[in-house]
Formats: structure tokens, C-alpha cells, sequence
């Protein structure tokens, strides 16, 4: 009595079966293309996502391998101009230490002949000059 098939349960079946039919066609055939091709696109970003990140990242690691061998260049550059200074200002030194040590050689031979000229003279400078003050002293007793 409760569910006695009878001819409007067939129909009630079979138009249920063109309705899914149709609305399988129409609906969810269509919605379900359209979400795969969107989870296609969300899968192909990610991709592209990933590959960009993992490109940056080489072109950052790039990058500070340029600065480090900059850094370094630089260093060495530097290093090489105070050690080249270091050297050429031992070598001014060196010179102007040899000049002066010849000025005074040259001074030291100078005064060693001057004094020797002096010394030279000396007899005769200071027989004069006993001469005079005796001439002073007492006059008439010079020689």
C-alpha cells in the first residue's frame, strides 16, 4: 500500500534519469571543467611561483658571491697600495737618511778643516797677539 509500483513510479524514474541526464550536461559536466581548469591555473602559478623564488634566490647568492669577490678584490687592492706606500716611503726615508748622513759627513770634513787651518795658524795668531799685548803693556819691548 505504501509504495506499490504502479506506472507513476516508472515515470517518476525515468524522469529523473533525463533530469540528472540533462542536468549533468548542462551543469555539472561544465562546473566541473571549469574547476579543474582553475585548479590547473592555481597548480601552474605555484609552479611558476616556485621556479621565480628559486631563480631570485640563485641571483641572490649570485649577487653576494659578486659583492664577497669585490670585497676581496678591494682588500687585496687596498693591501697591495699600503704595502707599495710602506715601501716607497721606506725608501724615501732610506734616501733622505743617506742624504743627511753625507751633509754631515760633508760638515763634519768642513769643521775637521777649518779646524785644522785654525790650528795651522795658531802659533803665529797667538805670537802676534802676545806681541801686541806686550806693546800695550809695556811699550817699546816688542820684537
Amino acid at each position: 500500500m505504501f509504495l506499490l509500483p504502479d506506472g507513476t513510479m516508472i515515470v517518476q524514474t525515468i524522469n529523473f534519469a533525463i533530469f540528472f541526464a540533462i542536468l549533468s550536461v548542462v551543469f555539472l559536466r561544465p562546473v566541473s571543467a571549469a574547476l579543474k581548469k582553475r585548479r590547473d591555473y592555481i597548480n601552474g602559478l605555484t609552479a611558476d611561483y616556485d621556479k621565480y623564488q628559486a631563480e631570485a634566490n640563485a641571483l641572490r647568492r649570485q649577487a653576494e658571491d659578486a659583492r664577497a669577490a669585490a670585497r676581496r678584490d678591494a682588500e687585496l687592492a687596498i693591501a697591495k697600495g699600503r704595502a707599495d706606500t710602506s715601501n716607497a716611503t721606506a725608501d724615501l726615508a732610506a734616501d733622505y737618511a743617506a742624504r743627511a748622513s753625507r751633509t754631515v759627513e760633508e760638515a763634519q770634513k768642513t769643521v775637521a778643516g777649518e779646524l785644522d787651518a785654525a790650528r795651522a795658524g795658531q802659533d803665529a795668531t797667538v805670537r802676534s797677539l802676545a806681541d801686541l799685548m806686550l806693546e800695550k803693556t809695556v811699550p817699546g819691548a816688542a820684537k
